[in-house]
């Protein structure tokens, strides 16, 4: 048996959408069904029960990423547990298949993480961002030391992703993650010494419309939290961070003027650079003031309560 796990807040004809795609999949073996409502009042519970999920609630208070995904995986009755998110949909009717048996071919294979395309109406840095990140070829992921953690070895995306049950028992995601669950997830099944696999034929559509200042918070999170996924590995993590984004950053001038998009390089000079300070504000977060970082962030309450606990 499979288990799909999808949190949910407010998602509307997304979550519709999701829940079709998911309904259309060719399988010989049955699907169950969680959705993880966030108080959404825009009828996305009643859609959710409407197509058979058993809904679970979480109230926004007390919404972490990591502790949400848990709640529904201790439910969960399939070998296969199954991660995505409500504005996500498959790409054809073989990606649940093709994510589960990615995941079962292989004993030492925690988790298998497949491709994300980006929507029809995606801009074209969020289009190369995707690509870059993800883009057609399998690959298998492995750090059997800290120093070999990096965003290159801990990628991996609970947006689109497939963990062995008894993998996720024996570790769940960090109950206290506010964000990156995925990563910090990562991190403690590479150096427990299991594998991470890329799918790229398992994939869905999933892309979002930033802005320079949303895409900025959105980073400063990622920053916050990659002392337990990307840059858990120090210097040397850091290292390959730099690296790559030098690589980002000429390789996407590149492909803007060989597609044509000459007049996107301005903005995109602009947006990847919101990005970039975002991650590195984020990751020197101990450093900022309470109001800073509640101003800085998707999740300002995340950080009350984080104070809180100080």
């Amino acid at each position: 048996m499979i288990s799909v796990i999808i949190p949910v807040r407010n998602a509307g004809e997304d979550l519709r959408r999701c829940l079709d795609g998911i309904g259309g999949q060719r399988l010989e073996e049955p699907i169950e069904l969680f959705v993880v409502d966030n108080d959404s009042d825009d009828g996305s519970r009643e859609l959710a029960l409407a197509r058979g999920a058993e809904v679970l609630e979480v109230g926004a208070s007390q919404f972490l990423h990591g502790a949400t995904r848990n709640l529904a995986a201790e439910r969960a009755h399939g070998d296969v547990l199954v991660f995505t998110s409500q504005d996500a949909y498959p790409a054809d009717d073989e990606w649940l298949a093709r994510l589960a048996n990615a995941l079962r071919a292989d004993e030492g294979v925690a988790g298998v993480y497949g491709r994300q395309i980006p929507d029809e109406g995606a801009s074209p840095p969020e289009r190369f961002f995707l690509d870059f990140l993800y883009g057609p070829e399998p690959r298998v992921q492995r750090a059997s030391d800290p120093e070999e953690l990096s965003m290159r070895t801990t990628l991996f995306s609970n947006v689109n992703s497939a963990i062995r049950r008894e993998v996720w028992e024996r570790f769940p995601f960090a109950p206290d993650v506010f964000f990156a669950e995925d990563q910090d997830w990562a991190r403690r099944v590479l150096l427990a010494g299991y594998a991470i696999r890329y799918e790229p034929a398992a994939a869905v559509r999933h892309s979002h419309a930033y802005s320079v200042a949303t895409a900025f918070k959105r980073f400063f999170d990622t920053g916050a939290s990659a002392d337990r996924g990307f840059l858990a590995g120090g210097t040397a993590a850091s290292g390959v961070l730099r690296r790559e984004a030098l690589r980002y950053a000429r390789e996407e001038v590149a492909w803007l003027v060989r597609t044509g998009r000459r007049r996107w390089i301005p903005y995109a000079a602009v947006y990847e650079l919101a990005k970039f300070l975002g991650v590195q504000l984020g990751a020197r977060h101990n450093r900022l003031p309470l109001w800073a970082k509640r101003r800085l962030s998707f999740y300002p309450d995340y950080w009350d309560r984080h104070h809180a606990q100080r």
